[in-house]
């Protein structure tokens, strides 16, 4: 099973973990309420008066959420201001189906400038500090997306800035979290009777 693992600058990002301490548990839920707002925002509704409970009940859900994802999903947030940078990186099996979505993907997403990471090579990193409004006249937030396609799997970054005239002064910062993401891939090893196993302990 092929998971991420990333170096990060434990000075700016916060890390959702599979931890169920009071560590992080603030940043969770001020960065789970951007992300409402946001969806709020795109939708054309107003916050509503729930909207800080489920972002207490997501930020609870979360640490467990990313447990169960076994490292496939990596998340982290702006330590100075959680409401203002959301990172999500994940690893997806390269399907034909997920091939064809991506092919599919509006005409704006096909301007992406290629961007190296350390330890996965060339990929495409796309940025949209001014994302074009929708036919519904909602407005996307600014935000950046790097992609690797290893042939078996998809690595994506996806960073989401609640404020347009920020975004300029952070993505420095995502691309050096990006860089830094690496795929370990389990291997299976055969055994044979002649197998001698020693106890790690």
């Amino acid at each position: 099973m092929a998971r991420l693992e990333a170096d990060t600058d434990r000075s700016r990002w916060v890390p959702v973990t599979g931890s169920f301490g009071f560590a992080g548990r603030r940043a969770r839920k001020k960065a789970i309420r951007m992300l409402l707002s946001q969806a709020n925002a795109l939708l054309g509704a107003d916050a509503r008066p729930g909207s800080s409970v489920a972002a207490w009940a997501m930020s609870q859900a979360a640490p467990a959420i990313m447990r169960r994802a076994a490292g496939r999903i990596l998340v982290w947030m702006w330590k100075d201001d959680p409401e203002l940078l959301v990172v999500l990186a994940q690893v997806q099996e390269a399907t034909p189906q997920l091939r064809t979505a991506r092919a599919m993907m509006p005409m704006e997403y096909d301007d992406t400038e290629t961007f190296r990471g350390t330890f996965l090579g060339v990929g495409e990193k796309l940025q949209l500090p001014l994302p074009p409004r929708r036919p519904d006249g909602s407005t996307p937030p600014p935000f950046a997306t790097y992609t690797w396609d290893t042939g078996s799997h998809f690595v994506t970054v996806t960073a989401v800035c609640a404020d347009r005239e920020r975004f300029g002064t952070v993505i420095g910062a995502v691309d050096d979290l990006a860089r830094s993401l690496r795929l370990i891939e389990d291997v299976p090893l055969s055994e044979s009777p002649s197998t001698l196993r020693i106890d790690p302990a």
